[in-house]
């Protein structure tokens, strides 16, 4: 019988299954090996596509009678720095004594093409190949993993969408790059008055991105504010000392219902409009309370966190920006302390949930303080645990890889040793799982309308009476008890105390940060505010959870856009809104998020076996080829021109 080869995707990781397993095995120069296994691992990924010149020397040399690129079969090459070790694990992938091969590589579509990339490239050897598909880095996940490991066979349809995906890049980029840079460069340099002809990068997900930051800057730099006036109205009881404060509303006995002169139901545009009101009003000495409606409210925890949610989170708690926060991650992953962090999913699946009562008592062990240690042992005296699985935080079906990220109860010698901002990460997560065991929040609501001759004043409070899992996310937050008189009952008179007109303004979309820019890209390009919602219309986004932050990162780096450090916010450059007028006036699909998304969805279809993947290769070809035929016969430079100098207009004025 042969030996059993493990491929890890890093070092780290191949010593984490060497230590688990109590392995008693001998270092060697890129693998460790013992009696019955070797132990091996890539260096992240260790195989790249070929550049177009090793197709054909003349490709080196950017010409548009060579466009669109579409190689029949696509070439692959490794890396340089990672040529050492390609041959290390190249050779044991082919050593005789060797029959047996589990593929540790990351959990994911990027792990899954990692691996598979070195496999073709050493001759995709006739062996017997299993696939460890692990949630966490603890023993018993990686013993399970190992255990239950599935053929490789099995993960095909990932494998062909994790190619596919590289390939949709590729094309994209250099067919679309060339041919605008060798269209358009020069007249991009002559504008910025640089010597050489600019490059314009494109990119499927990165061009996409960029639409979004400056349609939202545009957005904001168009914005004219209105005013608006709304009245307030401010009464008491006779011989009772409150005041009961309410806004004017034109509700339907309102002689302003449906008024052109509204701004809303509940302002004026005009101040005139409302001092004319309020005269009228003044004459009026006495309202009544004519309709008072209590009511109750129940809030649940919020979901779990994904990767979006928690980059988004963390920037705007901690300032950091979406790769930050997926290194750190990455390293608490790494220690075993929380599961899988590239993830979509915000609920757990059934097998989690039924054992979960076992993570909770190891959380309860480690050192997380008085509040928290109370918290886990009062989840497990109430068995609160059991009321989860029928939940909204267990559901099968929104989990396609991996479930949410949550705390495996592991790492309590390293805990003390994290850095600050891991640990603030790591006790986010935590305060996260807990609450979801925790009762609703539960609220009571008042609504009050006072009327004053034929028009309404309304006014609404609302109270925290039951904290529940407010008592972990927000420990600190005192509850707000300001609460209506009790003896307040429908039919009372009240006093008009004062009448006065308060004036507000419009307020511009709030520009992106690079936390929330995550949450839109998760939503195919909306920006919305309101996380059950999010939930509820999710659906195909733009990237993956493993790429949005390093497509946010480059597009930083090639100086496309801008992050604010100490606010997150986002901004793009002169030379990046140069460079979305180029591709708004060429190719302006590229900037559309639903296509983008559309895409991605095609990758999806193809990993849940849907379409076949030459199905998506023949739309993907055939929108290459279409795109650069338009872009040839039709190029816009004059356009072009008037568009990039009314952007440099507005730079050289805000620099004044």
């Amino acid at each position: 019988m042969g030996k059993s080869l493990f491929v890890a995707e890093k070092p780290s990781v191949a010593m984490d299954f060497v230590n688990l397993l109590k392995v008693n095995g001998k270092r060697k120069n890129g693998y460790i090996e013992s009696d019955n296994a070797v132990f091996t691992w890539c260096v992240g990924h260790m195989v790249t596509m070929c550049y177009p010149e090793a197709y054909n020397e003349k490709l080196k040399y950017w010409n548009l009678r060579d466009l669109p690129f579409l190689p029949n079969k696509y070439k692959y090459e490794v890396i340089n720095s990672a040529k050492g070790q390609f041959n290390v694990v190249s050779t044991l992938l082919n050593r005789n004594d060797i029959d047996k091969i589990y593929v540790c590589t990351d959990s994911g579509r990027e792990g899954e093409y990692i691996y598979r990339l070195v496999d073709d490239l050493s001759g995709n050897p006739k062996k017997e190949k299993l696939r460890v598909w692990i949630d966490s880095q603890t023993e018993e996940e990686i013993k399970r993993g190992i255990k239950e490991a599935k053929p490789l066979s099995e993960y095909n349809s990932l494998a062909h969408s994790a190619y596919l995906r590289a390939k949709e890049d590729y094309i994209i980029g250099i067919n679309f790059s060339r041919l605008l840079t060798l269209i358009y460069g020069k007249q991009l340099s002559n504008m910025l008055k640089k010597d050489k002809s600019s490059v314009v990068a494109v990119g499927r997900v990165m061009s996409c991105v960029l639409g979004m930051v400056v349609d939202r800057e545009r957005e904001i730099r168009d914005f004219k504010k209105t005013s608006f006036y709304k009245i307030l109205g401010s009464f008491n009881r006779e011989e009772k000392e409150e005041e009961i404060q309410s806004e004017w509303k034109a509700l339907d006995n309102s002689r302003f219902k449906d008024s052109p002169k509204l701004y809303n139901e509940g302002g004026f545009k005009k101040r005139e409009d409302c001092i004319s009101l309020i005269k009228d009003l003044e004459e009026i000495e006495e309202g009544i309370i004519s309709n008072i409606k209590r009511t109750k409210e129940n809030k649940n925890a919020p979901l779990l966190f994904n990767l979006a949610e928690l980059q988004n989170e963390c920037s705007r708690k901690f300032k950091i920006s979406p790769d930050e926060t997926l290194n750190y991650l990455q390293t608490l992953y790494e220690k075993k302390m929380v599961t899988y962090p590239r993830t979509d999913a915000r609920v757990l699946s059934t097998a989690v949930a039924k054992g979960i009562k076992k993570t909770i008592f190891k959380i309860s062990k480690m050192n997380i303080g008085e509040e928290l240690t109370l918290a886990t042992k009062n989840i497990l005296d109430k068995s609160w645990e059991k009321t989860i699985l029928k939940s909204k935080y267990v559901d099968d079906k929104k989990i396609t890889d991996h479930y949410a990220i949550i705390p495996t109860g592991e790492g309590n010698n390293v805990i003390n040793s994290l850095k600050e901002i891991e640990k603030k990460m790591y006790f986010l997560i935590l305060r996260r799982f807990i609450a979801i065991f925790y009762p609703k929040a539960q609220y009571s609501k008042q609504a009050i309308t006072i009327t004053l001759g034929s028009e309404s004043f309304y006014t609404t409070k609302k109270v925290c009476v039951e904290r529940g899992y407010l008592d972990i996310l927000e420990p600190n937050k005192e509850n707000n008890m300001d609460e209506f008189p009790k003896d307040l009952k429908k039919g009372q008179k009240v006093l008009v105390d004062s009448l006065e007109i308060k004036e507000g303004e419009t307020s511009p979309p709030k520009r992106f940060t690079t936390g929330s820019i995550i949450i839109a890209m998760e939503n195919a390009g909306k920006l919305i505010e309101d996380e059950e919602l999010r939930e509820h219309i999710k659906g195909a986004g733009i990237g993956t959870s493993a790429t949005r932050a390093e497509i946010l990162k480059k597009l930083i780096n090639i100086e496309y856009i801008k992050s604010n450090n100490k606010t997150q916010t986002l901004t793009p450059t002169e030379f990046g809104e140069m460079i979305y007028e180029v591709i708004n006036i060429s190719i302006p699909s590229l900037l559309n998020p639903k296509l983008t998304a559309s895409w991605e969805k095609g990758l999806k279809l193809v990993y849940e076996k849907s379409i076949e993947p030459e199905e998506f290769m023949i739309k993907l070809e055939d929108y290459t080829k279409r795109s650069v035929y338009t872009v040839f016969k039709d190029n816009k430079i004059g356009n072009l021109n008037r568009k990039l100098l009314k952007v440099k207009n507005i730079y050289t004025e805000n620099k004044k």
